[in-house]
């Protein structure tokens, strides 16, 4: 089965990127994968309250997910992955594409602010033509209705 594979974060234009993964899933018979990646400078304390963060990380993550997962499933009849993992964005992204040979799509949502489409948007696209699968980029300001007319 191929997975289109979606970045969780706390961007506004991450919802676009998980509604267009999801129905697009729906619609050819896919999976979707959610991965959020924890960074590591987040943790750069002593031992014992850098794990607590962590964790304290993990759990948001989980409950950040579930609500998207919960739409997935009740709305579009996907059930979601999700895996977490540390590290710098754009190297945990190409762990996980060549990791998992089911991914077939990466998907991204581009912000709409005057400072460019955010900074994944733009890493991504400049390694994009070594990229061992499409990347397929949403933008942020696109309707639901507009969405669910192109997928």
């Amino acid at each position: 089965m191929r997975k289109f594979l979606v970045v969780l974060d706390d961007s506004r234009e991450c919802l676009n990127a998980m509604r267009f993964a999801a129905m697009r899933a729906a619609n050819t018979g896919g999976g979707v994968a959610i991965l959020s990646v924890i960074a590591p400078e987040e943790f750069n304390h002593w031992l014992g309250v850098g794990d607590i963060m962590r964790e304290e990380a993990r759990e948001r993550i989980v409950a950040h997910f579930e609500v998207f997962a919960k739409w997935m499933r009740d709305r579009q009849g996907i059930d979601p992955e999700l895996v977490i993992r540390e590290g710098e964005a754009v190297p945990e992204i190409l762990a996980q594409i060549k990791e998992d040979p089911e991914i077939g799509v990466l998907v991204l949502g581009a912000g709409t602010e005057k400072a460019g489409p955010g900074p994944l948007v733009t890493q991504m696209s400049r390694n994009s033509g070594s990229l061992p699968v499409p990347v397929t980029i949403v933008p942020g300001d696109m309707s639901k209705e507009r969405l669910e007319a192109i997928t």
